[in-house]
């Protein structure tokens, strides 16, 4: 292979050789689609993750092991007679020049915000089948998503709170059933768990009228802890200390201290 040009033509000829019956790569040979699904699903959120360091080095790397994943499903179906790489490339292609007709064709679109609603058309012209307008969200999206795409579904209908200060009560609404099933003597945990997916599912819908991705916004806080508690941690350390020696009150105070360091 040239090192001076790599093209998808090399990759597609690196994968069918792991995929060889006769001198491929055992562990290759082994897998199909539903063991290789959960690494294209990890892939998809190393990509994320790359964009949210800005590490462009990083980010390049993560989309090619991203487009790995993409050939080595096109090439399972290859051997199972199904399509190749170039029936999968030739229908993308063709969906996004069907989608994009203020584009490649003479349709007239202004903003963002039409062209979403214009795509939502043509995906339920293309699907006449599906019988809901919450057909085809996909159960495997991580469920904060899900929530807000289904949320989205719903809103082409009319099925949608005015404006984001009546999803805030909702929230207040839902939060104050949580509370009176905890309170409650014959509250149980399956019970607690679904008042806590009620409140979970409301914030999603206030994080998408607020325009803001949550499960961003929550990866977001996750750093943001990590990065606060290793604080911590470090500080502990310095003073010979473990986090389980002290009371609540002084990791909290001392957590407050992180905090205002931080900002």
């Amino acid at each position: 292979m040239s090192r001076e040009r790599t093209d998808i033509a090399e990759l597609l000829t690196v994968m069918a050789r792991l995929r060889d019956p006769e001198g491929g790569c055992p562990w290759d040979l082994e897998q199909d689609f539903a063991t290789i699904a959960p690494y294209t699903i990890e892939e998809a959120y190393e990509v994320a993750e790359a964009i949210e360091h800005g590490d462009r080095d990083e980010l390049r790397e993560e989309l090619g092991d991203l487009l790995f994943q993409v050939v080595y499903h096109a090439q399972m179906a290859r051997e199972a007679g199904w399509f190749g790489f170039e029936e999968v490339v030739a229908a993308i292609v063709a969906k996004m020049i069907r989608r994009h007709p203020h584009v490649f064709a003479d349709q007239r679109i202004a903003t963002a915000e039409e062209q979403t609603g214009a795509w939502e058309r043509h995906k339920a012209r293309e699907k006449p089948g599906r019988r809901s307008l919450l057909d085809g969200v996909s159960a495997a999206l991580p469920a904060l998503t899900r929530a807000v795409k289904l949320q989205r579904r719903a809103a082409r209908a009319g099925f949608d709170w005015p404006e984001a200060g009546a999803v805030l009560e909702k929230i207040e609404e839902e939060l104050a059933e949580l509370r009176a099933e905890l309170d409650a003597d014959e509250g149980t945990g399956e019970r607690v768990a679904e008042e806590m997916g009620d409140l979970l599912f409301a914030v999603a819908n206030l994080a998408r009228h607020l325009k803001v991705d949550p499960e961003q916004a929550a990866r977001a806080a996750n750093r943001k802890f990590e990065r606060r508690f290793r604080a911590l941690e470090q500080r502990l350390r310095r003073l010979g200390r473990e986090p389980a020696e002290l009371p609540l009150a002084e990791l909290d105070e001392l957590w407050e201290e992180v905090k205002r360091e931080e900002r």
